[in-house]
């Protein structure tokens, strides 16, 4: 069950409060649900969230920016007012805008790529 909070949510000394984070994972109009990826290897990128609030020691962040934080440095969602919100310490936000970002700013990937090798490869003594 998840927590459900009402009212209003300040977070603590420089925390920052976010919401709309995009775990990639949706429902088609003809009702096939596309898992996310977060978690797998390409699902593992930074995500945007839009700050609803923070604390009274930050100075970096405002209400209404958009914060990249990095990979998996966000609290679990929590319900705030009807909407699923998360935490986020400063330390792990690795820029800041004013604007909203464009939805995909990743393109997932099945790990590190690199350019298609066109030879042969060794394997042990066995090429292939």
């Amino acid at each position: 069950m998840a927590t459900k909070v009402e009212g209003i949510f300040k977070p603590l000394r420089d925390g920052i409060l976010v919401r709309n984070m995009d775990f990639g994972g949706h429902k088609t109009p003809g009702g096939i649900i596309v898992l996310s990826d977060d978690g797998k290897v390409g699902g593992i990128h930074p995500r945007w969230g839009e700050v609803v609030a923070v604390g009274n020691e930050q100075q970096d962040v405002s209400a209404g920016q958009y914060v990249l934080v990095a990979h998996g440095r966000w609290s679990r969602g929590f319900e705030l007012n009807g909407e699923t919100v998360r935490t986020v310490d400063p330390k792990d936000v690795l820029g800041i805008q004013n604007e909203e970002p464009a939805s995909t700013i990743f393109k997932p990937t099945s790990g590190h790529q690199t350019r298609a090798y066109e030879g042969k490869v060794s394997v042990g003594k066995m090429e292939v």
